[in-house]
């Protein structure tokens, strides 16, 4: 199966367009057409409808297969490019906000870093297509248990830092005295639903064997500080490491006494890192 034919058949399924594939490939539209037809004839089956331009149920199939299919080939470019290409004093580092903990922070080199926050879910691949140098993620897990990330290339992960957690609560909140608070008792509590600021939802559900955990408001956005205003407001409840919940203006942090979960980081890089990459690992991975 030929890459630049897949590549071109998920464009033209994702805009749902010929014409509009063409504009953002920069291809004619009858070369779109004929890439379509030509994966078509190499499968034996019609990917796609043409008016609409839907997808058929073996073209369902094939975008199932297309996305981990493509990432892989830019990962094994990538890997190739870093090995062949000539070291560099730059470096970029992705990041989720709340992956940039104490330790973290107090790694980072003093120069010559790009820092680029990005949803918690496109960290891996981003590592995996070469965009990032390395990459910084996090979530809930059992104390010393690996974080389940996307098999999306052969990535190394290394644990960076383990920390308890705490409920973010309205500083009138009628919970806001307790010394701590278990997760399953708040299942029913009305949740601030911020996947790339906070602990996404899913997993709180995961540590507590089931519950709502309803979302009260939905935030797509990487800022902490909107995020703390909105908890402050009463929007709904957050889980943060405890480093960063502590001391957010208008809000109490209550530690999560159960279940027994902390907050973890992981250092995500591919290949064989040198230079100022391999330099910022050895200081990340060293105690201080």
């Amino acid at each position: 199966m030929d890459p630049h034919l897949l590549r071109t058949y998920v464009t033209v399924a994702r805009l749902a367009s010929f014409s509009a594939a063409a504009r953002e490939l920069g291809y004619t539209q009858s070369a779109v057409s004929q890439h379509i037809a030509g994966l078509e004839q190499d499968l034996g089956a019609p990917l796609l409808t043409r008016r609409p331009v839907v997808p058929t149920p073996a073209g369902e199939r094939l975008l199932e297969h297309a996305g981990p299919l493509l990432l892989r080939l830019d990962a094994a470019r990538a890997d190739i490019v870093r090995m062949a290409a000539a070291p560099t004093h730059g470096l970029t580092l992705a990041t989720t906000p709340t992956a940039l903990g104490p330790a973290a922070l107090a790694a980072l080199p003093p120069f010559g870093l790009t820092l680029r926050v990005l949803p918690r879910e496109e960290i891996p691949a981003a590592v995996a297509a070469g965009t990032t140098d390395l990459a910084l993620v996090d979530g809930l897990a059992a104390p010393s248990d690996p974080l389940r990330l996307p098999d999306v290339a052969p990535l190394t992960t290394h644990g960076v830092a383990e920390e308890p957690v705490s409920v973010l609560l309205p500083a009138g909140h009628p919970l806001a005295g307790r010394t701590g608070l278990r997760l399953g008792d708040l299942a029913d509590a009305r949740w601030l639903d911020a996947p790339d600021a906070a602990l996404p939802l899913a997993q709180l559900r995961a540590a507590a064997g089931g519950g709502a955990f309803r979302p009260g408001l939905r935030y797509e956005g990487t800022d902490l500080h909107a995020l703390t205003i909105l908890a402050a407001a009463g929007h709904g409840l957050v889980l943060l490491p405890r480093s960063t919940a502590t001391g957010l203006p208008g809000t109490v942090a209550v530690p999560l006494t159960a279940p027994r979960v902390v907050h973890r980081t992981e250092l995500l890089h591919g290949g064989n890192p040198q230079g100022a990459a391999a330099h910022t690992i050895g200081r990340l991975l060293t105690p201080r």
